[in-house]
């Protein structure tokens, strides 16, 4: 996949930091905060955002040093779903992100430049593969939300895994039934690859669910 985006060099103190943003923004996709107030997040998207969101991801996975910021709290919001719109935050540790910092970081992108990059998706499922072969063994994404952004904050491997369940979402979300209604479909969900809370108790549970907007005479199902 061939994505579009922004490229930014904020400089914090001595540190410089690389971040990305889609060139445009994701209108009709959406993200509630999974947080311990709700049962689970909802993350809603279209077929154009929930492509860009596997895109997304898998350029996260093997991007050690860039922080991926996919503003998402300005979108058009749905009627479904509870909690607070906010935005995605993908990340290695490698990259040096501090959630706490977040604020003081996003005020710094200010200047940007076009930057294109494909994906490889071949690439992106051996990594995915592997990630869920290895139930026992495996690193996930740490979470936090802070400032109205939620983060994930993990290796490339499982950052490759949710990258496959948003391109699967995006495949089959238009032929699910009802959708050329304005239904929602709930298609997958990113369970398994944030870490379970510090207690132990449970994964904050994403649904990725898709949502075509109106007209819905774009919607193409397999036949028509």
């Amino acid at each position: 996949m061939e994505l579009r985006l922004r490229e930014f060099r904020p400089r914090i103190g001595p540190h410089e930091h690389r971040v990305v943003q889609p060139g445009q923004p994701l209108r009709h996709t959406s993200l509630r905060d999974p947080s311990d107030s709700a049962p689970y997040g909802m993350l809603v998207g279209d077929h154009d955002g929930l492509s860009r969101l596997a895109g997304l991801f898998s350029f996260a996975a093997f991007s050690r040093h860039t922080i991926v910021h996919v503003t998402l709290r300005d979108c058009v919001p749905p009627v479904e779903g509870c909690g607070e719109l906010v935005d995605l935050v993908l990340a290695h540790p490698e990259a040096g992100l501090r959630p706490s910092k977040w604020p003081e970081l996003r005020r710094a992108l200010r200047r940007d430049t076009p930057l294109t990059v494909r994906t490889d998706e071949a690439r992106t499922e051996r990594h995915a593969r592997a990630w869920r072969e290895r139930p026992y063994d495996r690193g996930q994404l740490r979470h936090t939300t802070h400032a109205r952004t939620y983060f994930l904050i993990g290796g490339r491997d499982a950052l490759a895994s949710a990258a496959t369940s948003f391109a699967h979402a995006a495949d089959r979300g238009p032929r699910q039934k009802g959708v050329v209604k304005g239904r929602l479909a709930y298609m997958d969900s990113l369970g398994g690859e944030p870490a379970p809370h510090g207690d132990g108790s449970r994964h904050p549970e994403v649904l990725i669910c898709f949502k075509a907007y109106p007209p819905y005479a774009h919607v193409k199902q397999p036949g028509h």
